[in-house]
């Protein structure tokens, strides 16, 4: 068995679970989600704790490696409808920003054109100054493949420094070309 996936997820107040046709919903005060069961694996729902469970059906590989995982995405499920996740983006060039208009992030990072994003359902993002981008949701995955998407769009180099990186993220320099003889 996983050591991750035999620790209990403890459910806060105001947060609940419930198991329907091997599908999970979570709901709490920021939103719900939902996920459904491998084969190999149970849950069990008793007051505010849940525990995951293999259930002997399938490779025990199979079964221990989705222990853990399944285990690990509840957490973060409950953890996101109860407390929710932010990231956030830095842009690092002179004349580059962001703006947030609605449901769409534009970004002006040095091409000709403007970037136009579309803000996937169930994120918030928000512009607090010119050139950081703060992204908040409930869904871990969907916040982290959304940050890097907009990340994608004009990765740091490592000569100048220019580009779109995350708060705290460390971009190793390099030196450029010497002249001498």
């Amino acid at each position: 068995m996983s050591r991750i996936g035999r620790m209990p997820i403890a459910l806060p107040s105001g947060v609940s679970a419930e198991e329907k046709a091997r599908r999970v919903t979570v709901k709490g005060p920021k939103g719900s989600l939902e996920i459904d069961l491998r084969p190999e694996i149970d849950i069990e729902i008793e007051g505010s704790e849940v525990r995951v469970n293999p259930n002997g059906s399938g490779s025990s590989r199979d079964s221990r490696a989705f222990h853990g995982m399944t285990r690990a995405l509840l957490n973060n499920m409950v953890f996101g409808v109860s407390t929710g996740y932010e990231k956030s983006l830095e842009i690092i060039g002179v004349g580059w920003n962001a703006q947030a208009q609605g449901q769409k992030l534009v970004l002006n990072v040095g091409f000709c054109h403007s970037v136009n994003m579309e803000v996937p359902a169930g994120l918030k993002v928000e512009t607090p100054t010119n050139t950081s981008i703060t992204v908040t949701g409930v869904d871990k995955q969907a916040l982290g493949q959304f940050c890097a998407q907009v990340r994608a769009v004009r990765p740091p180099e490592p000569y100048k420094g220019k580009g779109i990186r995350y708060r705290g993220e460390f971009v190793r320099r390099k030196a450029g070309k010497s002249f001498g003889s």
